[in-house]
């Protein structure tokens, strides 16, 4: 019946017929109070003790008052009753359908005319007498919904009947009352019952995939009454337009599922035999010459068909068999899963970049997937396009990435070790200052600032690969260079191993460290001697290049111009194509522990690429190695960096002069206070950049030379350097730093009668710097 919400008036009759029903429990048994209240005045009237006869007296008015009350609410629930029949005749008296109002018992209490015409006249009977001959299994259907409808308000069913089926509805009018309403759909001819005499096989099922109904022909094909619609499905339910396998008495056969909606939310099935498969050739033909590589998968994944593009892109011969699985890889996931989810609609499909299997060399493929339905059954479209292109691109972008995090980590831990070598070898300095050659203690301490300074050597490494180490660039000749190194090299590489140098004519010079060029031959040499543990030759040559367009390899660009080309050459075990790619990073090597730290290539990588040349590599296993190294043809002389000319000062003694010294590392600010105090500076301290402008604000305070960091928590050492020079023009500056003087540059401008001092430095270099600015 539609009815979602009871009617405000029903609640109350209902609840009065609630009260009223607890009454009617009690009418069988009204002669037991009858009873019991004539004799408790029996006894009232017969005995002589005043108490029982009160008691006796009382409980017979008791008894007496319930049987009147009882009588009293059987008056109002006849009342109740047709007052709700009255609003039931009114409101479905004339319902098409028939209708019945029951309590929890099943008792019918109204019926609608429809209902009397259909089933009988019923009042007082239960509607489970009713029903019986209307579908079968009457009592669990009623009983269930009922629950349901006690519990929820309302319940329906659909079930099947002799001449069709009936949606069975039932609401909840009170705590104990409920109505019921029953709609028919009777079949039409071809359908139902009328279909048992169809040669096609069909079934009915509701909305839930309950099959109501199922013709002769149905069951002869299955061998059993189906319950579930899905039971019948091998691979799932059906979907429109595709052939499904049918589990048949005679096994898995292939129909054509045909669905038509029906009355009710009903679904009439019909199976129709699969079509033929026939070769559509003219199809055929087009699928063949389409311009696009297009390959066929059955839903297991084996290749159903490819046209001509594919098989030129994937190798294959015409006809060939193969799966998918067997031909690409590298999703992270088996691929023939996602080829199935793409064919179950579990996936809607995308690309995805899958590697060739089959390819000798990398060879990778842009996949997209979509589902098809060819001939009734579905298959898998995969559209292939050649990604090796975009792969390597991005395999040089992230190369690129991790390279520059590297330097980034390196530059930052070799700023931090800075900072504690300072401390260390400066205090090693005060300790020195103390002691005489003949002390005992005088050896250790030297050892300690020798093993210093190897760390400190080290850091400066990392600082080359991550391109932050101070560079003093000049023009260099190449051959000057190979000629001052030869004697040195030949040491290098022992007796075994040959070295042949062969420098060009007229090459030109390149702008460069002279000390760090020759740190990158050498490491390069030792890095060849080491690759040849059973002697050979390495070879040195220069040529002059001249890149009349750009040049691009292994992700890097190398713009047109001319160029001093240098290569090492040596004839030792070579490199694996797999390590190429990392011979270039910190800490990265392929010797045993103790022969090598893994920062030789590194920091030749570094020097190279902040000297603004590249390098790159050549090698195979067995062949030897070459390592390329380009650096631009600098013809003009080295600018000279423009500085105002200082501010006419008088002549100072050694060690006079006031200093302020801005340093957030305490250790390095303790070593370089007592340095300068030692000799004969007056040094005011600053933790950061703000205590030092606070410290200026007093006018009549005189500073000669600010030593300050640069990096600093807060305000940097240029911004307030230049800050402060605003209201004393005159004072020198110290810039002291663990990273390369270049962190001055760019953003920030050069300030004026300024000097650079790298960490770590020693004791004498520091007094040395500030001397010379108070000069």
């Amino acid at each position: 019946m539609g009815c979602e919400a009871t009617p405000a008036g029903w609640v109350t009759v209902a609840q009065a017929l609630d009260l009223i029903g607890t009454a009617r429990s009690f009418s069988s048994r009204l002669w037991l109070l009858i009873a019991v209240a004539l004799a408790s005045f029996a006894v009232a009237s017969l005995t002589r003790d005043t108490e029982l006869r009160m008691i006796a007296g009382v409980a017979g008015l008791t008894f007496a008052g319930m049987v009147i009350v009882s009588r009293l609410l059987l008056v109002l629930g006849w009342i109740g009753d047709r007052r709700l029949n009255g609003r039931l005749r009114r409101l479905i008296g004339q319902d098409a359908s028939p209708c019945f109002s029951t309590d929890a018992l099943g008792r019918i209490g109204f019926q609608n005319a429809a209902a009397a015409e259909r089933f009988g006249e019923g009042v007082g009977s239960t509607l489970l007498a009713a029903l019986k001959d209307h579908f079968a299994s009457p009592a669990s259907v009623l009983y269930r919904l009922q629950c349901r409808a006690a519990q929820g308000g309302s319940a329906r069913e659909d079930v099947a009947t002799r001449r069709g089926h009936t949606r069975l509805s039932v609401h909840r009018i009170g705590k104990a009352r409920f109505l019921w309403r029953l709609e028919e759909f009777l079949d039409r001819p071809g359908q139902g019952r009328g279909a048992e005499t169809l040669s096609l096989p069909m079934l009915i099922a509701n909305k839930a995939g309950v099959v109501l109904f199922s013709n002769e022909a149905m069951r002869r094909l299955l061998g059993r009454r189906p319950d579930q619609l899905d039971s019948l499905f091998v691979s799932g339910p059906p979907r429109p337009g595709e052939e499904v396998e049918i589990r048949a008495a005679e096994g898995q056969l292939r129909a054509l599922p045909v669905e038509i909606a029906g009355p009710g939310e009903r679904r009439e099935v019909y199976l129709l035999p699969a079509p033929c498969c026939r070769a559509d050739d003219e199809v055929m033909a087009d699928f063949e010459h389409l311009p696009v590589a297009l390959l066929k998968f059955e839903g297991d994944g084996g290749l159903h068909a490819a046209n001509r593009a594919a098989r030129d892109l994937l190798w294959l011969a015409p006809g060939a068999e193969a799966e998918f699985a067997d031909l690409f890889e590298g999703l992270g996931r088996s691929v023939s899963d996602w080829l199935a989810d793409v064919a179950t609609e579990r996936s809607p499909g995308g690309a995805e970049v899958l590697r060739l299997r089959r390819a000798e060399e990398d060879v990778f493929l842009q996949i997209t997937l979509r589902r098809i339905v060819e001939r009734g059954r579905p298959a898998v479209l995969a559209v292939l396009n050649d990604a090796t292109a975009l792969k390597t691109l991005e395999a040089q972008f992230v190369q690129s990435q991790k390279m520059q995090a590297i330097g980034q980590l390196a530059g930052g831990i070799a700023h931090d070790f800075n900072n504690l070598l300072t401390a260390i070898s400066g205090h090693c300095d005060l300790l020195l200052l103390r002691h005489e050659r003949e002390d005992p203690e005088y050896a250790d301490l030297v050892q300690i600032h020798q093993n210093a300074n190897r760390a400190a050597s080290l850091v400066g490494q990392l600082l080359a690969f991550s391109r932050k180490q101070t560079l003093q660039p000049e023009r260099v000749d190449l051959q000057e260079v190979l000629s001052d190194l030869t004697h040195l090299l030949n040491r290098l590489v022992g007796e075994r191993v040959s070295l042949r140098l062969s420098p060009a004519a007229d090459l030109g010079p390149i702008r460069a460290d002279k000390r760090q060029l020759e740190q990158v031959l050498m490491n390069l040499v030792v890095n060849a001697r080491d690759a040849m543990p059973e002697g050979g030759v390495i070879r040195i040559s220069t040529e002059a290049v001249t890149l009349t367009e750009e040049l691009r390899r292994d992700r890097a660009v190398v713009p047109a111009g001319n160029y001093a080309l240098i290569h090492v050459q040596d004839t030792g075990t070579g490199i694996p194509a797999d390590r190429l790619q990392k011979i270039f990073e910190p800490f990265y090597t392929t010797k045993r522990p103790g022969e090598g730290t893994g920062l030789g290539l590194s920091t030749a990588y570094g020097i190279v690429k902040q000297s603004g040349g590249f390098i790159f590599v050549d090698s195979e296993p067995g062949e030897g190695s070459v390592f390329h190294l380009y650096f631009p043809i600098h013809d003009l002389p080295l600018p000279e960096p423009a500085r105002p000319a200082p501010a006419p000062r008088a002549p100072m003694r050694c060690g006079e002069g006031v200093v302020l010294l801005v340093e957030d590392e305490a250790p390095v600010r303790a070593f370089a206070s007592r340095a300068l105090r030692m000799r004969g500076f007056t040094v005011l301290e600053a933790e950061n950049a703000e205590e030092a402008l606070h410290t200026l604000e007093d006018s009549a305070l005189e500073v000669d030379v600010f030593v300050t960091d640069v990096v600093m928590p807060g305000m940097d050492g240029p911004t307030w350097v230049r800050r402060a020079l605003e209201d004393r023009p005159e004072v020198r500056v110290v810039f002291v730093s663990g990273y390369a003087e270049e962190c001055l540059a760019g953003t920030k401008a050069r300030i004026p009668n300024s000097v650079f001092l790298p960490k770590p430095f020693s004791l004498t270099e520091l007094t040395a710097t500030v001397q010379g600015q108070l000069q």
